[in-house]
């Protein structure tokens, strides 16, 4: 299954210059968080896939106006023709804004998915906003990443953890792609695409 990563900033090809085929031809198509609504809604019509999203600490529009016709994995754990698709979005807590989580706070959500990771026996992909803690995070409170991500791949072993978050063009040291403990950790600013 080919499927099309989007996270934090709208790709002028996709939109502006949208054309057919130009996305690569995706399965599906997982954002990542902090992209405009209208901007998913554009690709679920005109791609004509499915949409999947988490959302990104700036997403708070998406609680009075979430993308139509697309689906929120957030805190869910779905299956898509085998593949186990898990969703935490959302960024660590720097002020009193929504979609903001502490260590503490994101840990205890993973907890609360434990059964249901344990029915499908693991997890193939794990989609966050926020990046893991030392694997490609900002030093920042606003871009840190999760510790307990760690706990998650380390007890999961999925295949990807692709979240957004920290943009690729804050500095030429970001990397897009990453290797934690056996899981490819890619981050998804703009777009990036994946089979598997």
């Amino acid at each position: 299954m080919k499927i099309l990563l989007v996270s934090d900033v709208e790709s002028k090809a996709l939109w502006d210059y949208w054309q057919p085929g130009r996305s690569g031809s995706p399965d599906l198509i997982i954002s990542c968080g902090d992209l405009k609504a209208s901007y998913l809604e554009f690709l679920v019509t005109m791609e004509g896939r499915r949409v999947l999203y988490v959302p990104g600490n700036h997403d708070t529009s998406y609680e009075k106006h979430p993308p139509e016709g697309c689906d929120c994995i957030d805190d869910q754990l779905i299956n898509i023709n085998g593949v186990r698709i898990l969703g935490l979005g959302g960024s660590m807590r720097y002020n009193p804004g929504s979609n903001q989580y502490t260590e503490d706070e994101m840990n205890s959500r993973i907890r609360r998915l434990r059964y249901k990771l344990w029915r499908a026996k693991g997890v193939d992909l794990v989609i966050t906003h926020a990046p893991v803690k030392d694997c490609g995070d900002a030093t920042d409170l606003c871009h840190m990443g999760f510790e307990c991500f760690k706990d998650l791949i380390d007890k999961y072993h999925p295949k990807y953890l692709c979240h957004g978050h920290v943009h690729i063009n804050y500095g030429h040291d970001v990397p897009r792609l990453r290797e934690y403990h056996g899981t490819t950790i890619i981050n998804a600013y703009e777009r990036y695409m994946i089979e598997i």
